[in-house]
């Protein structure tokens, strides 16, 4: 199977660069997987399309500011100290890291993105915020050219990074990060920190849009995914099955593996909300074979089309990038001869695309 056979054109301009004032606002393209029949609703028409019986599962993940700019200094041989100033005199230019995911128990070991890649060693200490709020050294290399750093320990390491920290943005959204974007770039039930981007299926939810759920009696369920490099990695081969994933780390509860087990021993549609929950939830079954349980694990399951699904069985998910694993995955829960017309329909019917943009529930 050919990369290129999930190409679609997207005009730059359909590219949501701003959120809509209203999460339940947005416009939401209804696919039906049998039939391929396509119909245009709004959102806010999700919860009446549900079936009474359904288990609609959530990602509960909260976006860390992740996106941290600082300096360099020198590569020095004696320990990073707070007591040792002098490694500032070595300051050799700006740094951008992009914090990927705790690594041990400790908060200040991570594995991240760096930049400018090349340039930064194992051994060069790094520096935060405009008074040095943070500091850090890179202790080592990691297997797709990030690196891992330590920072040194300081009272309440999550409190400083949300003080200096930035949302990290999508590339393709041109602008800055911004104050609202704390609040916007979060689900309105996110919960564990420790994403590096939202689960963007979420960010239409309301409370009110909530309650509706509840009100109609369907069962609901939070399990966490903590979105990293893997989600976004693009796809360098020209054959998807040559295509390696970088793992994920996600957690189910006994409680919500109980509801999917349940859900699923009744013949109930389990509806994910978000591709992370769908590799999160096959990945569990994959693991039990065929049956979810509780606890944790790394999820690097790469799903396109011929894949068996075992726990999914709709989908809310929002559009994604021509070519991108993601795109992989919808369309083998949809077909992807029902997903690629239904972009093209939603391309000539300017629908707004991927993270603050529209959405697309496929049944």
């Amino acid at each position: 199977m050919q990369v290129s056979d999930f190409h679609y054109r997207l005009p730059d301009d359909l590219i949501a660069q701003e959120p809509l004032a209203d999460r339940s606002a947005s416009r939401m393209l209804h696919v039906e997987k049998s039939s391929g029949r396509l119909a245009d609703r709004q959102f806010v028409d999700f919860p009446d399309l549900l079936r009474c019986t359904d288990l609609l599962v959530f990602n509960n993940t909260r976006v860390l500011p992740a996106r941290l700019y600082g300096r360099r200094a020198g590569i020095k041989s004696q320990p990073l100290s707070p007591h040792n100033p002098a490694a500032r005199d070595f300051l050799q230019g700006r740094v951008e890291i992009l914090l990927l995911r705790q690594i041990s128990r400790d908060p200040n070991h991570w594995e991240c993105l760096v930049r400018p890649g090349r340039k930064i060693l194992v051994g060069e200490r790094l520096f935060f915020g405009e008074n040095d709020e943070l500091q850090a050294e890179v202790i080592a290399r990691a297997s797709f050219g990030e690196r891992k750093i330590r920072f040194l320990p300081v009272h309440d390491f999550f409190a400083r990074l949300e003080q200096i920290g930035h949302i990290p943005l999508p590339p393709y959204i041109a602008r800055p990060d911004s104050p609202a974007d704390r609040e916007r770039y979060q689900t309105v039930y996110a919960e564990a920190r420790g994403s590096v981007a939202a689960p963007t299926a979420g960010l239409h939810f309301t409370p009110e849009i909530l309650a509706r759920i509840r009100e109609r009696g369907i069962e609901t369920a939070n399990i966490t995914l903590h979105v990293g490099l893997g989600t976004f990695q693009p796809v360098r081969v020209e054959r998807v099955e040559e295509h390696k994933l970088h793992s994920e780390s996600y957690s189910i509860t006994p409680e919500a593996a109980a509801k999917i087990a349940r859900a699923l021993r009744e013949s109930r549609r389990v509806v994910a909300v978000g591709t992370t929950t769908v590799r999160a939830l096959e990945h569990a079954a994959q693991r039990g074979s065929g049956t979810v349980t509780g606890g944790q694990s790394e999820a690097n399951l790469f799903i396109y089309p011929g894949y068996d699904f075992r726990v999914v069985s709709a989908l809310l998910t929002n559009f994604h990038l021509p070519q991108s694993t993601l795109l992989m995955l919808v369309s083998a829960l949809g077909g992807r001869e029902n997903i690629l017309p239904a972009y093209q329909h939603a391309v000539a019917a300017r629908y707004r695309f991927y993270s603050y943009g529209d959405c697309m529930y496929l049944e």
